[in-house]
């Protein structure tokens, strides 16, 4: 059973950077899933930020985020993270690492299989 605990979090001022860690606890499988960071903001769905394959070769943005956020993992640790930069108001919500069972990327909340607690940013001034 894969355990995802995020870290990271915190509050930020608009421009600025912030880094997002999840650790993958209790499985030998974590480098064989693909992986996804997705956010919530109040009164909102959850939506996709950021998708990653299991090797990490191939990755995925929405546009809102794109050229701003990066997705990475580092399979030898088990560990997935999220770098933010130039961070905005409508960043702000509860972020949460999220785990396939298969390889294949996916942007899907119902493809995910394992979920984090969340990690909440706040970006304001």
């Amino acid at each position: 059973q894969l355990q995802l605990v995020e870290s990271g979090g915190g509050l930020e001022q608009p421009g600025g950077s912030l880094r997002l860690s999840c650790a993958g606890l209790g499985s030998s499988f974590f480098s064989s899933y693909a992986m996804a960071w997705f956010r919530q903001a109040p009164g909102k769905e959850r939506e996709i930020v950021a998708a990653i394959n299991w090797g990490g070769f191939r990755t995925m943005y929405p546009n809102s985020v794109k050229g701003r956020f990066t997705i990475s993992r580092d399979n030898a640790k088990n560990t997935l993270y999220l770098q933010m930069n130039n961070l905005k108001p409508e960043d702000t919500g509860v972020y949460y690492c999220a785990s396939t069972r298969y390889g294949i990327l996916s942007t899907r909340v119902s493809d995910m299989y394992y979920w984090g607690k969340g990690a909440l940013v706040t970006v304001s001034s």
